[in-house]
């Protein structure tokens, strides 16, 4: 008995050291290191493939993928298909193949003035009514929250703050609530107000700050030579009280010029200061407010006179970490180029922010601003030839880095990134 406990326990040694010493294994050691799924440009063909050491059999259609050697594979169009690794003549690993169309956009880095519409108006605050008993403001009385946002007021559609004081002056005066149709979130909520006179004002108020636009600057990323959709700024734009972010019923973008910068320190980012005209110099719409930016479509060309030309787009996993460049404004309007580092970069296979860390390493950039500021997101980021993402956020206690996002979650938000789902289509 007590050698067959020995013996197990020696075969149980074994079995540890083994299981320890697997991943050191060669041989297993390249087959981990061969992907499950592998998703590419028309452009970046040929690609290089990890090998077993023996030679790789694909199997495809006719005219989609041909074998080239034990590492590499191209295609004539795009398409789906499979690779199938053998070793000693057994199939042991498949690897999905997606090929997709190519696609090019003009990198930006111009400084833009945005201005955004709500969709109705938003309610971003409460206050006293002098002459109303209680503790309490009109529209709180009428459970209106802050964020919420006003669409109709007695059935009839509500865009502008200055559509809405004709309606409590004249339900005041004939002692008549207000109906009010709210958008909460998901939820549309009906409820009643009834507007009190300020007895110190001598107006009809119902005890809400309202606002219906919002303005700021950022940057411009990328657009499209042929639809002229755009993408810029990288992340959602909230309102500044409410903190939610804006559902907007349009928006404008403008040429814009740095006239200075508060420098960013730890513990406090830092902001350009710019100048911009709504009524002049508009050079697009805005149609959407995502959590990877603002979209829509340019109505006059533009140029950063650094990058001009259509430059390939890098999926998530074709990032690397290493040098890489940023083009942003610190002066005027002239776009320039600067040093960064991708730091870390996490292969997405749906759509997040805060994809990368990258860090200023341009002295000059440095100088001028300390790190990354308040109107720099949207920056492209451009690494081998490529745009892989846009400036997003500052580390407040580190200026000199931050976030970037992923471009491809911006192209598809933007609506001319080519759809994984569409190529399979077109290929079945």
């Amino acid at each position: 008995m007590r050698n067959i406990s020995n013996i197990r326990l020696w075969i149980g040694v074994l079995l540890l050291v083994a299981v320890i010493a697997a991943p050191f294994l060669t041989p297993l050691q390249k087959y981990l290191s061969i992907p499950n799924e592998i998703v590419t440009f028309n452009s970046d063909i040929p690609l290089e493939l990890p090998t077993l050491g023996t030679n790789v059999e694909v199997n495809s259609e006719e005219e989609v993928i041909q074998a080239l050697d034990s590492s590499q594979f191209q295609t004539t169009k795009a398409g789906n298909d499979q690779i199938i690794y053998e070793l000693a003549g057994l199939p042991v690993k498949k690897v999905n193949v997606s090929v997709l169309d190519d696609l090019k956009v003009i990198p930006g880095g111009q400084s833009i003035g945005v201005q955004l519409h709500t969709e109705g108006v938003l309610v971003v605050g409460h206050h006293l009514v002098n002459g109303k008993e209680g503790e309490l403001s009109p529209g709180e009385d009428a459970d209106v929250k802050v964020g919420d946002i006003i669409l109709e007021i007695n059935g009839d559609t509500i865009q502008e703050m200055t559509e809405v004081k004709p309606y409590v002056e004249e339900a005041g005066k004939n002692n008549e609530s207000l109906q009010l149709k709210i958008k909460r979130g998901d939820e549309t909520i009906e409820t009643t107000l009834h507007p009190v006179m300020d007895k110190k004002e001598s107006e009809y108020r119902i005890g809400l700050y309202i606002r219906d636009s919002a303005a700021g600057i950022g940057t411009m990323t990328f657009h499209h030579p042929k639809s002229k959709k755009y993408g810029a700024l990288g992340h959602v734009i909230s309102d500044m009280d409410t903190q939610k972010p804006i559902e907007i019923h349009d928006g404008t973008i403008v040429k814009s010029s740095i006239e200075s910068i508060d420098k960013g320190n730890n513990g406090t980012p830092g902001e350009k200061q710019a100048k911009f005209s709504i009524k002049e110099d508009q050079i697009g719409s805005i149609t959407k407010n995502s959590p990877f930016g603002i979209f829509g479509e340019l109505n006059k060309s533009i140029t950063n006179d650094v990058h001009d030309d259509p430059m390939p787009v890098a999926l998530s996993h074709e990032v690397k970490e290493g040098p890489a460049k940023i083009l942003t404004v610190i002066d005027g309007e002239k776009v320039e180029e600067f040093d960064v580092e991708v730091v870390s970069s996490v292969p997405q296979k749906y759509p997040a922010t805060k994809g990368m860390i990258i860090q200023i390493k341009d002295d000059k950039l440095l100088n001028a601003t300390g790190g990354i500021v308040q109107g720099m997101s949207g920056s492209p980021i451009i690494q081998d030839g490529k745009i892989i993402g846009a400036v997003t956020h500052v580390f407040v206690n580190d200026p000199t880095s931050g976030y970037g996002v992923h471009i491809e979650w911006m192209l598809q938000d933007a609506g001319i990134a080519i759809d994984k789902e569409e190529q399979e289509n077109k290929a079945s």
